[in-house]
């Protein structure tokens, strides 16, 4: 902490440990009275005699310690970790220590102590890493829970399998749920979705296993198969942990996870489905680290990015993002918001749910349990005086018409509708009942969207595509063109693809388009665009497979194929 005098900046001196302890409301003064005259006699650290006397706890100790030394707090009870953090410290070690290493890098090991002043231990802790030692506060018993619950002689997922059998052998699903094999069962499935950066965790009950798949770049692929007689198991516990209701499993549910693993913290929505075998469960991982994307990351062309940017720093108008779900289009939303956010703006949301907090943004979340809709939302966020707004879904003529007038009104206002294209956002508002003229008065822009996976760089190889292949693509660009394919390594799981990236459509409402629109001449909407410049999103997957980023058969897989 500094202070200034006479314009410099001095330290100041860190608060006393029996000052902060009165001030969090630990002990009395009193209290503190008694334990200075105690530390006159014995000479002993005031911590320690605090404990002793039974003013105290030992976790409340080094909480204060951690204020004192201003050594950031981390929650160790609900953190996973890599295998490969924990055999840096052997169990034996941490529990000596009372150390918990929960995550790791090239040249930092990040380690939560009770104690952050023990120099002894850290010091012991760099000689057996070979790695700086980052120390984070937590308490001495949630050090110790983290110990037990991630260090385990059954690390294999057969092993947790096996003894989740024996339990659930003698026990109803009830009452094993807190037990280590099945809580370190449900943790596999998850963290093994997380190492393989898959959006979705599919677990899906049949007549006589439970099987579960990985959605990784956007395809499902199959993961471990769990034994029948523990599906009742596995449900309840992540019933337990979202919030959701054990005692219902004749409708649909949602819950919520807040998931950490290592530093990292993803927001988890469960969705349980009833089916004739059980419930059918979805886990949506999302990674907050991962969400937000600068403009140019998102995979625009420099030709789209250029009018996209055009659009998104107009003073006022409607910009819509089209797609199906898992196309990207909150990311493309969040990212705009993000490039336009400063001091100078007032940016509502109301969204569904809200993925990422901003700060300076105002976010605000449907409820429509309590009667608080996109429509409901959108008429509050008009009377806090906005510039920017961000709805998260038109679905509905309310707040359609409503976004429309919002738009007219001089806000920049985002949106995203479920079209197959960009050019088909307008005939779909004119289904929801939206007059020609206002959608042509107001809307700006209109970018539909879908994710394609990339190439593996370290595996993709070059080929000559022949004429018949080029033909069929509307080949255009220079005579004998080099594409690359897919093989597979170790590197990308055998796929030959690593990551995503989006093709774009980004449809500008010119004068002539909006003249278009307002005559009721929605047919005749592509062939105007297209005269003006146009870019299909076949056309941009295209472009992306000239300049070797993905395949023709990814393009084909996400679009129709329409030139």
């Amino acid at each position: 902490m500094e202070d200034k005098k006479d314009g410099l900046l001095v330290k100041k001196p860190p608060k006393k440990i029996g000052q902060i302890l009165i001030e969090q409301g630990v002990i009395t003064p009193q209290q503190l009275e008694l334990a200075l005259k105690e530390q006159k006699r014995t000479k002993e650290m005031l911590g320690e005699i605090l404990v002793n006397l039974g003013f105290i706890t030992r976790d409340a100790l080094a909480t204060a310690l951690a204020s004192q030394s201003e050594v950031e707090a981390v929650d160790v009870k609900n953190i996973k970790v890599r295998e490969d953090v924990l055999k840096l410290i052997p169990e034996e070690v941490a529990k000596r220590l009372k150390v918990f290493p929960f995550d790791s890098d090239d040249n930092t090991i990040y380690v939560a102590m009770a104690n952050v002043f023990d120099l002894r231990a850290i010091s012991e802790l760099e000689k057996l890493t070979g790695k700086y030692v980052k120390v984070y506060s937590a308490p001495e018993s949630d050090i110790l829970q983290a110990i037990e619950m991630n260090y385990a002689g059954e690390t294999s997922i057969e092993e947790l399998i096996e003894k989740s059998i024996e339990i659930a052998s003698h026990a109803a699903a009830q009452d094993i749920v807190s037990e280590r094999p099945v809580v370190r069962l449900v943790d596999h499935i998850i963290i093994k979705g997380i190492e393989d950066g898959a959006t979705d965790i599919h677990i899906e009950p049949e007549e006589s296993i439970v099987r579960t798949r990985y959605r990784i770049d956007g395809v499902l692929f199959p993961g471990p198969i769990i034994p029948k007689v523990l599906r009742p198991a596995i449900e309840t516990r992540l019933k337990i942990i979202s919030g959701a209701n054990i005692a219902e499993s004749r409708v649909p549910q949602d819950g919520r996870i807040t998931y950490r693993y290592g530093k990292k913290r993803f927001d988890i929505r469960v969705a349980f489905f009833p089916t004739i075998h059980g419930e059918n469960i979805v886990l949506r991982l999302l990674d907050k680290s991962r969400l937000v994307l600068g403009l140019a990351e998102l995979g625009f062309s420099q030709r789209h990015l250029e009018i996209f940017q055009s659009l998104i720093t107009k003073p006022y108008g409607l910009i819509l993002v089209t797609g199906p779900t898992g196309a990207g289009k909150t990311t493309t939303l969040y990212s705009a918001i993000n490039y336009l956010n400063s001091i100078e703006k007032n940016i509502m949301t109301i969204e569904d749910p809200v993925e990422y907090e901003f700060p300076l943004i105002r976010q605000s979340q449907v409820n429509p349990k309590a009667g608080f809709t996109f429509s409901e939302g959108l008429r509050g966020i008009l009377r806090n005086d906005p510039d920017i707004i961000l709805i998260g879904e038109i679905r509905d003529r309310e707040t359609a018409e409503m976004a429309v007038r919002a738009a007219l009104t001089g806000h920049l206002v985002f949106a995203t509708l479920h079209t197959n294209d960009s050019i088909s956002a307008i005939p779909r508002l004119v289904e929801m009942g939206v007059e020609k003229f206002l959608i042509a008065s107001s809307l700006i822009g209109v970018v539909a969207q879908r994710l394609v996976r990339k190439l593996c760089n370290h595996c993709k190889v070059p080929y000559t595509p022949t004429e018949e292949d080029l033909k069929k693509i509307g080949w255009h660009w220079e005579p004998n063109p080099v594409f690359y394919k897919a093989t597979g390594c170790d590197k990308c799981r055998n796929t030959g693809y690593r990551g995503r990236t989006g093709i774009f459509e980004v449809f500008v409402i010119t004068k002539r388009i909006a003249a278009m629109i307002a005559e009721g001449k929605l047919s005749d909407l592509k062939e105007a665009a297209l005269s003006e410049g146009f870019v299909t999103l076949f056309e941009d997957g295209i472009d992306k497979v000239r300049r070797g980023i993905t395949s023709i058969e990814e393009v084909f897989r996400v679009t129709y194929g329409e030139i």
